[in-house]
């Protein structure tokens, strides 16, 4: 009688534990649910950057021009990225200052404006000049050697007129001054200019632009970065924007 009460418990015991499984907790559900989600978190942000990198080499380089009305269904189409990161890029470039949204009306490209050229290089004015003295004094010895081959590649483009090496090099020392210069602040406000920067560039270069002048501007500042000299890397900044608004102002 008891060997058989025993055998009937521990059946009833192995038939609750198939019947009533072990409860997950909630933080186990939830990381579970997020390891599955994360897959399609990290692809929307990698296609919404390429996105913008995308969309915003079409309107620097005028593809797009100003005042060109956009459809996400035909950039999705175009780029071959769903209309999700295209929106979301859009609303970045609209942060930049590349392109307008406006209800009813969709969205443009924005119109290059000459006087707000002007006060944007106000701002660059003072950040160049900050962003170019932290990098003389914190750039580390492998950036120095960035900077030298450079200002080397700078002084090849003045002595050729290479507008495309020059171009290359100038993205390269923008990113390389926003890293040395170890501020994260100043070079995040650097960034939402450089895209007008370089479309209204772009835009004039060819029959305003002293290329050369630019070259060697944009070499001072790389090898006063090299040498450890802050104050002379400050003035090789103002020199350089000094030119740039002479440059813009004779677009007039």
């Amino acid at each position: 009688m008891a060997d058989s009460s025993k055998r009937s418990g521990t059946a009833r015991a192995a038939l609750a534990g198939t019947s009533r499984p072990r409860r997950k907790s909630a933080a186990t559900i939830e990381k579970s649910r997020f390891s599955k989600q994360a897959p399609f978190l990290q692809n929307d942000v990698t296609l919404t950057d390429r996105a913008y990198s995308e969309l915003e080499e079409l309107i620097v380089t005028l593809q797009l021009p100003p005042g060109t009305a956009l459809s996400e269904l035909v950039l999705a189409n175009r780029l071959g990225i769903g209309r999700t990161p295209i929106r979301e890029a859009l609303q970045r470039l609209s942060r930049d200052g590349l392109v307008n949204i406006l209800a009813r009306r969709g969205v443009l490209v924005s119109e290059i404006d000459l006087r707000a050229q002007l006060r944007l290089l106000e701002v660059r004015r003072e950040l160049e000049r900050l962003m170019a003295r932290g990098a003389a004094e914190r750039a580390t010895p492998e950036q120095r050697a960035q900077f030298s081959e450079i200002a080397s590649g700078m002084r090849q483009a003045a002595s050729k007129s290479d507008d495309l090496l020059f171009m290359r090099l100038d993205q390269k020392f923008n990113t390389l001054v926003a890293a040395a210069s170890r501020n994260e602040f100043a070079s995040r406000a650097m960034g939402l200019m450089h895209g007008l920067s370089r479309r209204f560039w772009y835009q004039h270069y060819k029959e305003a632009a002293d290329l050369p002048l630019a070259a060697r501007l944009h070499a001072e500042v790389a090898e006063a970065i090299v040498e450890h000299r802050v104050d002379a890397a400050g003035e090789a900044s103002d020199k350089l924007i000094d030119y740039i608004e002479s440059f813009a102002r004779s677009t007039l």
